[in-house]
Protein backbone atom coordinates (compact mmCIF):
# COMPACT_ATOMS: atom_id res chain seq x y z
CA UNK A 1 0.00 0.00 0.00
CA UNK A 2 1.79 3.50 -1.04
CA UNK A 3 1.86 5.92 1.65
CA UNK A 4 -0.76 8.13 0.26
CA UNK A 5 -3.08 5.51 0.20
CA UNK A 6 -2.45 4.51 3.41
CA UNK A 7 -2.63 7.92 5.09
CA UNK A 8 -6.38 8.32 4.10
CA UNK A 9 -6.86 4.80 5.48
CA UNK A 10 -5.42 6.29 8.75
CA UNK A 11 -7.09 9.72 8.58
CA UNK A 12 -10.50 7.47 8.36
CA UNK A 13 -9.69 5.69 11.44
CA UNK A 14 -9.21 8.69 13.72
CA UNK A 15 -12.73 10.00 15.09
CA UNK A 16 -11.30 13.47 15.50
CA UNK A 17 -10.76 14.05 11.59
CA UNK A 18 -13.14 14.67 8.91
CA UNK A 19 -13.26 13.29 5.66
CA UNK A 20 -10.74 15.56 3.93
CA UNK A 21 -8.38 15.34 6.65
CA UNK A 22 -9.59 18.36 8.87
CA UNK A 23 -9.55 18.59 12.38
CA UNK A 24 -13.03 18.32 14.09
CA UNK A 25 -14.98 17.74 17.17
CA UNK A 26 -16.59 14.62 17.34
CA UNK A 27 -20.45 14.34 17.57
CA UNK A 28 -21.13 12.63 20.62
CA UNK A 29 -25.40 13.69 20.61
CA UNK A 30 -26.08 10.18 19.78
CA UNK A 31 -24.13 7.98 21.94
CA UNK A 32 -25.94 7.17 25.54
CA UNK A 33 -25.10 8.25 28.82
CA UNK A 34 -23.43 5.78 30.62
CA UNK A 35 -21.30 5.85 33.83
CA UNK A 36 -17.29 6.37 32.89
CA UNK A 37 -14.36 5.87 35.14
CA UNK A 38 -10.37 6.37 33.69
CA UNK A 39 -7.38 5.39 36.37
CA UNK A 40 -3.99 7.41 35.38
CA UNK A 41 -0.86 7.84 36.99
CA UNK A 42 2.53 9.17 36.76
CA UNK A 43 5.75 9.73 38.39
CA UNK A 44 8.27 12.48 40.03
CA UNK A 45 11.53 11.24 41.11
CA UNK A 46 13.76 13.26 43.34
CA UNK A 47 16.41 13.41 45.50
CA UNK A 48 15.53 11.09 48.35
CA UNK A 49 16.44 14.50 50.63
CA UNK A 50 13.87 16.52 49.17
CA UNK A 51 11.17 13.83 49.67
CA UNK A 52 11.72 13.55 53.04
CA UNK A 53 11.49 17.94 53.41
CA UNK A 54 7.83 17.20 51.21
CA UNK A 55 6.62 14.31 53.76
CA UNK A 56 7.74 16.42 56.77
CA UNK A 57 5.82 19.32 55.41
CA UNK A 58 9.13 21.81 55.59
CA UNK A 59 9.01 22.41 52.16
CA UNK A 60 8.90 26.43 52.15
CA UNK A 61 5.98 27.17 49.77
CA UNK A 62 3.31 24.91 52.32
CA UNK A 63 1.80 21.75 52.48
CA UNK A 64 3.45 20.04 48.45
CA UNK A 65 0.52 16.98 48.74
CA UNK A 66 -2.82 19.26 49.15
CA UNK A 67 -1.29 22.33 47.33
CA UNK A 68 -0.96 19.74 44.46
CA UNK A 69 -4.57 17.69 44.91
CA UNK A 70 -6.16 20.30 44.70
CA UNK A 71 -4.10 22.02 41.80
CA UNK A 72 -5.25 18.49 39.77
CA UNK A 73 -8.67 18.92 40.40
CA UNK A 74 -8.20 22.07 38.67
CA UNK A 75 -6.94 20.99 35.90
CA UNK A 76 -9.23 18.24 35.23
CA UNK A 77 -11.87 20.75 35.06
CA UNK A 78 -10.08 22.99 32.59
CA UNK A 79 -9.26 19.79 30.52
CA UNK A 80 -11.26 20.96 27.85
CA UNK A 81 -10.02 24.75 27.71
CA UNK A 82 -6.48 22.78 27.59
CA UNK A 83 -7.00 20.74 24.68
CA UNK A 84 -8.49 21.79 21.73
CA UNK A 85 -11.09 18.91 20.71
CA UNK A 86 -11.90 17.49 24.09
CA UNK A 87 -15.76 17.73 25.39
CA UNK A 88 -16.64 19.20 28.15
CA UNK A 89 -17.84 17.14 30.44
CA UNK A 90 -19.20 16.66 34.30
CA UNK A 91 -17.31 15.67 36.61
CA UNK A 92 -18.57 13.10 38.82
CA UNK A 93 -15.98 12.11 41.31
CA UNK A 94 -12.00 12.84 41.34
CA UNK A 95 -9.50 11.29 43.61
CA UNK A 96 -5.62 11.46 43.68
CA UNK A 97 -3.64 9.33 45.73
CA UNK A 98 -0.10 10.60 46.45
CA UNK A 99 2.24 7.56 47.22
CA UNK A 100 5.84 8.48 48.12
CA UNK A 101 8.89 6.18 48.47
CA UNK A 102 11.69 7.49 50.64
CA UNK A 103 14.33 5.05 49.61
CA UNK A 104 13.81 5.76 45.86
CA UNK A 105 12.72 8.97 46.20
CA UNK A 106 9.87 9.03 43.68
CA UNK A 107 6.03 10.01 44.32
CA UNK A 108 3.91 7.95 42.20
CA UNK A 109 0.47 9.84 41.38
CA UNK A 110 -2.67 7.64 41.00
CA UNK A 111 -5.88 9.73 39.89
CA UNK A 112 -9.37 7.91 39.24
CA UNK A 113 -12.10 10.11 37.40
CA UNK A 114 -15.69 9.69 36.65
CA UNK A 115 -18.10 10.90 34.86
CA UNK A 116 -21.76 9.97 33.83
CA UNK A 117 -21.96 10.97 29.80
CA UNK A 118 -21.51 10.60 26.44
CA UNK A 119 -17.80 10.07 26.27
CA UNK A 120 -14.95 8.77 28.19
CA UNK A 121 -13.16 10.77 30.89
CA UNK A 122 -9.22 10.08 30.15
CA UNK A 123 -8.60 13.04 29.28
CA UNK A 124 -9.50 14.67 32.72
CA UNK A 125 -7.42 11.93 34.40
CA UNK A 126 -4.26 12.38 32.70
CA UNK A 127 -4.91 16.12 33.01
CA UNK A 128 -4.80 15.99 36.72
CA UNK A 129 -2.24 13.92 36.91
CA UNK A 130 0.00 15.91 35.12
CA UNK A 131 -0.87 19.21 36.76
CA UNK A 132 -0.67 17.55 40.48
CA UNK A 133 3.29 16.27 39.33
CA UNK A 134 3.91 19.51 37.60
CA UNK A 135 2.70 21.48 41.07
CA UNK A 136 5.25 19.20 43.12
CA UNK A 137 7.85 20.41 40.80
CA UNK A 138 7.06 23.87 40.89
CA UNK A 139 6.30 23.94 44.47
CA UNK A 140 10.01 21.94 45.25
CA UNK A 141 12.10 23.47 42.57
CA UNK A 142 13.93 25.81 45.18
CA UNK A 143 14.76 22.69 46.90
CA UNK A 144 16.22 20.42 43.90
CA UNK A 145 15.65 21.68 39.94
CA UNK A 146 17.04 18.19 38.75
CA UNK A 147 13.51 16.53 39.28
CA UNK A 148 12.01 14.36 36.95
CA UNK A 149 8.69 13.95 35.80
CA UNK A 150 7.75 10.24 33.94
CA UNK A 151 5.44 8.09 32.77
CA UNK A 152 2.09 9.59 32.67
CA UNK A 153 -0.26 7.07 31.44
CA UNK A 154 -3.34 5.88 31.76
CA UNK A 155 -3.90 2.62 33.69
CA UNK A 156 -7.35 1.71 33.25
CA UNK A 157 -10.89 2.68 31.39
CA UNK A 158 -14.23 1.59 31.89
CA UNK A 159 -17.71 2.36 30.20
CA UNK A 160 -19.02 3.13 26.99
CA UNK A 161 -19.22 1.29 24.14
CA UNK A 162 -15.71 0.12 24.45
CA UNK A 163 -16.16 -1.50 27.76
CA UNK A 164 -12.99 -2.29 29.89
CA UNK A 165 -9.79 -1.12 29.13
CA UNK A 166 -6.51 -2.18 31.20
CA UNK A 167 -3.04 -1.46 30.53
CA UNK A 168 -1.01 -4.51 30.24
CA UNK A 169 1.64 -4.82 32.81
CA UNK A 170 5.13 -5.18 31.40
CA UNK A 171 6.77 -8.69 31.94
CA UNK A 172 10.16 -7.94 34.00
CA UNK A 173 13.35 -9.15 31.32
Amino acid sequence: MGSTAKSQKQKTKLSHLDAQGRARMVDVSDKPDTKRVAVAQGSIIMAPETLKLIVSERVPKGDVFTVAKIAGINGAKKTSELIPLCHPLPLDALDLEFHPDLKTGRITVTVTASSTGKTGVEMEALTACAIALLTVYDMCKSAERGMTIEKILLVEKRGGRSGLWQRRAKSSP
